[in-house]
C-alpha cells in the first residue's frame, strides 16, 4: 500500500512539472503572432512579387550562396545577421518574403523577423522551390 502511495505522490509530482514548463512554454510566445508568418510555394512567392512591385525579396543565405546564384531582384541579409537589437532597412508592415537554400534558415529567419514585430513576412522554403530565372549579377 505504502508503493502505490508513493508511485501516485510521484505521477502527480511528474504531471504538476509537465503542466508548469507547459505553461511557461505558451507564455514566452506572443498572442497573434502566429499569424504574422505564413508558408507559400515558390509560385506564390513569384505571383505575389509580380503584384507587389515593392516586396521585399530577402535571401537569407551566406553572401558567398548568393553570389552563387539568387533570384533576381533579391537582398541578401543573412540569417545570422538578423538580431533583435539590430534595426533592420525595412518597415514593419511591408511584405517580405523570404527563402535560404533549403527551407530551414528562412523559416528561422521568418520566426526571428515575426518575433521583432514585422507583420507581413511568408516564407517560401529554399531556392530549390523557385523554377523560375536566377541570376549571379
Amino acid at each position: 500500500m505504502k508503493e502505490l502511495f508513493l508511485l501516485a505522490a510521484v505521477i502527480c509530482f511528474g504531471m504538476a512539472i509537465l503542466k508548469f514548463y507547459s505553461a511557461r512554454m505558451n507564455r514566452s510566445a506572443p498572442q497573434g503572432a502566429e499569424k504574422s508568418r505564413s508558408v507559400i510555394s515558390g509560385e506564390e512567392a513569384k505571383r505575389r512579387l509580380e503584384a507587389n512591385p515593392d516586396a521585399i525579396l530577402l535571401d537569407v543565405r551566406t553572401q558567398e550562396e548568393y553570389d552563387g546564384g539568387h533570384i533576381p531582384g533579391a537582398v541578401c541579409f543573412p540569417n545570422e545577421d538578423i538580431l533583435p537589437e539590430l534595426p533592420l532597412p525595412f518597415e514593419k508592415d511591408a511584405e517580405i518574403l523570404v527563402y535560404c537554400r533549403s527551407g530551414r534558415r528562412s523559416a528561422e529567419a521568418a520566426e526571428k523577423l515575426k518575433h521583432m514585430g514585422y507583420t507581413n513576412v511568408a516564407d517560401f522554403g529554399g531556392i530549390q522551390n523557385w523554377d523560375y530565372e536566377t541570376t549571379t549579377d
